[in-house]
């Protein structure tokens, strides 16, 4: 598909109620409303696309942009083009989307431990949003010191960080918890001294998960899946 088929094909996709619903998460006023699964469906249509991914991102539509970040290739990512989609991001789901991209790239790793430091409230979260699928996809993609310094800096820097970044590094914690397992008590203890992360998630139902209840639940959801 190019790009004025596929742009076609998502405004026809997508629903009034949608774009209201998305609008209050933040998506800007230029969205389709379509809705992830008929962005599934495309995305099986088209497969991979680099080209047509950085196209639909040039657009600024939310369904594009979304759309970009499902076909995008990991491995044509360049720390070029990963810089240029972060510092364009203004709605926290494209943060994470982005990050899902950069995190299988070449660049992922430096690009995580250059963002997770910046003041930038999408720069700081697409950096720990990248630390978490990182660690998701393969636990030994980072080492366990590193690891450990960056549950030290999220217990000192949480609660001072802007407000996106906050509920990313909540994220990370958990991920730490969950997939680094020699190191489910250091992040257990992280979260005793953290304790709840206050995020203002605007006009939405969504909320940001208490730290260790929710390590805890995804560990004995892995303890019950190993178990068959």
């Amino acid at each position: 598909m190019d790009l004025d088929t596929v742009m076609a094909e998502l405004k026809a996709r997508g629903t009034s109620q949608n774009v209201k619903v998305y609008k209050r998460h933040g998506a800007g006023e230029d969205v389709f409303g379509v809705s992830f699964a008929e962005l599934k469906k495309l995305k099986r249509q088209i497969r991979v696309d680099h080209t047509l991914a950085e196209q639909l991102w040039e657009t600024g539509n939310s369904d594009a942009r979304t759309l970009a970040t499902m076909i995008a290739d990991p491995e044509e990512v360049t720390p070029t083009l990963a810089t240029q989609w972060m510092k364009d991001v203004s709605y926290y789901l494209h943060g994470t989307e982005v990050a899902e991209v950069v995190a299988r790239s070449a660049v992922g790793l430096s690009k995580m431990r250059q963002w997770r430091k910046q003041k930038s409230e999408f720069a700081r979260a697409t950096g720990y949003s990248i630390l978490a699928s990182m660690l998701k996809d393969d636990p030994e993609s980072l080492e366990d010191h590193e690891c450990e310094r960056i549950l030290r800096d999220i217990v000192t820097e949480i609660h001072r960080s802007p407000n996106r970044a906050r509920h990313a590094m909540v994220t990370a914690v958990i991920a730490i918890g969950v997939y680094k397992e020699d190191l489910t008590d250091e992040a257990l203890a992280a979260a005793e001294e953290i304790g709840d992360v206050e995020v203002d998630h605007g006009e939405t139902d969504c909320t940001t998960p208490k730290i260790g209840p929710a390590i805890r639940r995804a560990l004995r959801k892995k303890d019950a899946a190993r178990r068959g």
